[in-house]
């Protein structure tokens, strides 16, 4: 009695009620929803009674510690269930079930109020197409046929289509009428909609479609429309169905229509100015050729005067490669390889080695190993491309580049021969050891050998093919040190070397410091010269003075 009377208490306080704000869920109809009370983050310790209810009804209360309480309304009794957050959970929701759910929770000091908005929507049925016609005259409106969908909610929309694009009613060739009726029971909503249309010539083989749109699911189209048009035969059209650009081979084919109902069951079509009546609307040019390119003609069987035309052009691409098949030269040579094409518009010319692009492919003025590979050319040009290839090979005898010797493990020594040559030179040793060889590119491959030498001796690095062979030898040691000292020898070589590149600039600066000391001599000694010519005017005999004024004069007369 008295927690009766603490309820109906906290009831009554209104500063203690607080309506939280609006929350929404949407659902399918026919479904089952749950509603969560208080976004499902009420805890059960916190509660003292829960009850969900509506504007006009209540639908259960659960009290702490005790089951639900279903109420006898109709609408729920048997199709709803409290969850253990105290979520509400309605089975097989129906157009009643849109309205806002309250769920009233009691605490042991506040009573809160968690309003949920519930939206039922129905995904209308596909579009029905009824009182179909089979035919439209040019110029007289007609009422094609109406298209109906049932079962919705909200209300969907229809619009119609006309070879993919929407129809508007504009009072003229085009009237529209759309009604939307409610079902009482079950407040679902069906659309249905009229086309009244007026034809025109270019209707003829139009599609027409109607469209069901709904917020809730994807646009449905009924199945295309095409009705009737007759009129007479004013002009024809001739269309190329295939595909171009066209290329010598393919096969051309010619569509010729006329614009009146029924159309012509046969044609007039003139191929290279000669006239060949078919009974179809269709010709094919097979395994057209350059000659073939020009313009092709049909017309009505009964009137020539009704004509049309249409250009076609064959394209044609011939690529002439100077070299083909395998080329072998020889190392050193030259090669220039040259590419004739004759096309029927602008090509472009690209040139590939193995899988590497090339810009371009110049004159081979002096070829080596790296030159050898496969070359492809290809040349391309509205759809067309020719590829032409040719294997370049180029060979020359083994040289043995380099033969050098490196410290193994222990005691043992590694000699490297390095040749080259085409075909790929095959190595043989003086001596017997463990031998290697490294991958052969470009036309130069490296062997070595392993061994263990118990003395001095002579190496001997034989290299051949096909086109001859090439030797060399190396001294080895069995000291350790033999290595080193080699690379000391190769050391002093180096500077042997440079030597007279050494003693040249030492020369040279002791000629330049020469040429300074004589020009500074030369330069002294005439002033020299000079200063005792004037002390002479001054302080010499007359006679003397006589001389060598005579002296200068005669240097001037000269």
């Amino acid at each position: 009695m008295h927690r009766t009377f603490l309820l109906m208490c906290l009831l009554t306080v209104s500063l203690m009620n607080q309506v939280i704000g609006l929350e929404t869920l949407t659902s399918k109809y026919g479904d089952t929803i749950e509603i969560p009370c208080n976004k499902g983050q009420l805890k059960e310790t916190d509660v003292t009674l829960v009850k969900w209810k509506y504007e006009g009804g209540n639908i259960l209360v659960k009290q702490l510690d005790q089951n639900a309480t279903i109420s006898p309304d109709v609408n729920y009794k048997n199709r709803v269930s409290i969850k253990k957050d105290f979520s509400l959970v309605i089975t097989q929701v129906t157009m009643t079930d849109q309205r806002t759910f309250t769920c009233m929770v009691v605490e042991k000091d506040d009573i809160l109020e968690y309003p949920v908005q519930v939206t039922i929507y129905k995904v209308p049925s596909q579009p029905q197409i009824t009182n179909l016609t089979t035919a439209m005259a040019v110029g007289k409106p007609t009422m094609l046929a109406q298209c109906r969908t049932e079962g919705a909610s909200p209300a969907a929309n229809i619009t119609w289509f006309k070879n993919k694009t929407p129809l508007m009613t504009d009072r003229a060739a085009i009237k529209i009428n759309t009604n939307v009726d409610v079902d009482k029971e079950t407040r679902l909503s069906t659309t249905t909609s009229t086309l009244e249309y007026t034809a025109v010539k270019e209707d003829i083989d139009a599609k027409f479609t109607c469209q069901v749109q709904h917020i809730q699911s994807a646009n449905m189209d009924s199945s295309p429309l095409v009705f009737t048009v007759n009129y007479p035969t004013e002009k024809v059209d001739l269309q190329v169905v295939s595909q171009g650009p066209f290329k010598e081979g393919d096969n051309v084919t010619l569509k010729c229509t006329a614009d009146g109902n029924p159309p012509p069951s046969s044609y007039s079509f003139y191929i290279n100015g000669e006239k060949k009546t078919v009974d179809s609307n269709i010709y094919t040019l097979t395994n057209v050729t350059r000659e073939n390119t020009g313009d092709y003609k049909c017309s009505l069987v009964d009137n020539e005067d009704i004509v049309a035309s249409v250009p076609i052009t064959v394209e044609y691409l011939d690529v002439v490669l100077s070299t083909t098949g395998k080329i072998v030269k020889k190392l050193g040579e030259s090669l220039e390889v040259t590419v004739d094409v004759k096309a029927s518009g602008a090509a472009q010319t690209s040139w590939k080695k193995g899988n590497a692009k090339l810009n371009s492919l110049s004159k081979f003025d002096k070829l080596t190993y790296s030159d050898s590979g496969m070359y492809e050319c290809v040349v391309s040009m509205a759809g067309l491309k020719k590829t032409r290839t040719f294997e370049l090979v180029v060979e020359g005898p083994p040289v043995i580049k380099n033969l050098i010797k490196e410290r193994g493990e222990g005691m043992a020594k590694v000699l490297k021969c390095v040749a080259e040559g085409s075909p790929k030179p095959t190595v043989q040793w003086s001596v017997n050891g463990t031998s290697a060889e490294s991958a052969y590119e470009h036309g130069k491959v490296t062997y070595s050998i392993t061994i263990v030498p118990n003395g001095n001796l002579t190496v001997s690095c034989t290299a051949s093919n096909v086109l001859g062979s090439d030797i060399k030898s190396i001294d080895v040691s069995a000291l350790v040190e033999d290595v080193t000292m080699d690379k000391q020898a190769d050391q002093k070589d180096e500077y042997s070397d440079q030597t007279p590149l050494a003693v040249g600039i030492v020369v040279g600066l002791m000629l330049a410091v020469v040429a300074i000391g004589l020009a500074y001599w030369l330069y002294m000694k005439k002033s020299r010269q000079g200063s005792w010519k004037t002390g002479e005017k001054e302080d010499g005999s007359v006679e003397e003075s006589k001389k060598l004024e005579e002296s200068q004069n005669q240097k001037a007369d000269v």
